[in-house]
């Protein structure tokens, strides 16, 4: 049993992935090929924004967003400290301060109710991240956001495919940013991410900034950029793994109902705003003796992971910021207690099963349940 199983996944499209890749490298455009702009068209039309522009990873999606922001030193920047390091990292690579708000223990994204707060004279935007596929609650925030004049950019690194109140994920922000890693719910086979917004302009600069800040030909510069673009092999897989992603959202769905329905009362499970449609980028329940259960799995060979083991205002390379433990509650104890499950559109009901019997017969045997 694999956590992710992207073997099962290529094996179901490997034909119509191996002609896409062939035709890249019969026609030598590694970079910027044709397949770039055609993989931006089709995420445009499913995200229902105007502009989509393919980049290089979605870490680099986010540091381009902030860069269109003109983020600057000394600049703050509200975030959650649940989450991967990405978002944070950027806002620290540019020298602005990232500034941390709790989350709620149900969703686990961004607590609306406790951003007003954190807004200083210096706050610049609000970065929230839609955690394990559930959007943020994007119509409190924005309202922060438009009161305070400060700009939105969505992370929806593990939200692209799910909606919010009948939207997609990913048209949420004024910027919207994904990553395509190979275990996020659409992924390709190395490194990518995107960025969305209905801005033009905003739209034109990001196009410039992810290619060295490219002005109207290849040695004129009007920006300092970066070298963030998508690799054409990558935008042919993708374009391929998209034709057959709303089949997978369903599947990711049906697995996480059967999860859900033979573990509530024995665990926390997911709680799903129901305005919401997840794509459960990871199934993940909670409970108090997290470890013990953890390793009893392992036993049984049945993978599992932390996500996430530390929060991010604890972590050492943020520990300049001058947060401590205690500062966000309840961010720091579910780190204590969350626990992510095998999840993926090819997972089968016997191996489903296999992970439930071993919860159960774990939390038994083990006297783990309070």
């Amino acid at each position: 049993m694999h956590f992710i199983d992207l073997q099962k996944q290529y094996y179901a499209y490997q034909s119509e992935i191996d002609a896409a890749i062939n035709k890249v490298v019969h026609s030598t455009q590694f970079i910027m090929g044709p397949e770039v702009s055609i993989l931006e068209k089709e995420l445009s039309a499913f995200t229902n924004n105007k502009h989509a522009l393919a980049c290089s990873s979605g870490t680099d999606a986010l540091l381009l967003a902030l860069m269109a922001f003109e983020v600057k030193p000394g600049d703050e920047i509200i975030t959650t400290p649940f989450s991967f390091i990405a978002a944070a990292e950027v806002i620290a690579f540019l020298k602005a301060r990232p500034v941390f708000v709790d989350i709620d223990p149900q969703t686990y994204n961004i607590d609306p109710e406790k951003i007003g707060a954190a807004v200083t004279s210096k706050t610049k935007g609000i970065i929230p991240v839609d955690i394990f596929g559930q959007c943020a609650d994007y119509d409190q925030i924005r309202a922060i956001a438009a009161k305070h004049r400060l700009f939105l950019v969505e992370d929806g690194a593990q939200s692209f495919g799910a909606e919010y109140k009948g939207r997609q994920a990913c048209s949420l922000g004024d910027i919207s940013c994904t990553s395509f890693f190979p275990a996020k719910p659409l992924g390709c086979f190395g490194d990518g991410g995107a960025l969305f917004t209905d801005n033009t302009d905003l739209a034109r600069k990001i196009d410039s900034l992810r290619v060295h800040g490219k002005g109207s030909h290849k040695y004129d510069h009007a920006y300092i950029g970066i070298n963030g673009r998508l690799d054409t092999l990558q935008a042919a897989i993708l374009s391929v793994k998209l034709k057959h992603f709303h089949q997978e959202i369903e599947a990711r769905n049906h697995i996480a109902d059967y999860y859900t329905q033979h573990l509530k009362g024995i665990c926390v499970t997911p709680f799903i705003e129901s305005h919401n449609l997840s794509v459960y980028a990871q199934y993940v329940i909670q409970l108090e003796e997290r470890d013990r259960l953890q390793a009893y799995l392992t036993e049984k060979v049945i993978p599992t992971a932390i996500h996430y083991p530390k929060p991010l205002h604890l972590q050492p390379a943020l520990q300049y910021l001058g947060y401590h433990e205690g500062d966000f509650p309840v961010a720091e104890k579910l780190c204590e207690k969350v626990l992510a499950l095998p999840m993926h559109p090819f997972l089968s009901g016997e191996e489903q099963d296999l992970v439930i019997c071993a919860i159960k017969e774990g939390l038994r045997i083990k006297g783990l349940k309070d």
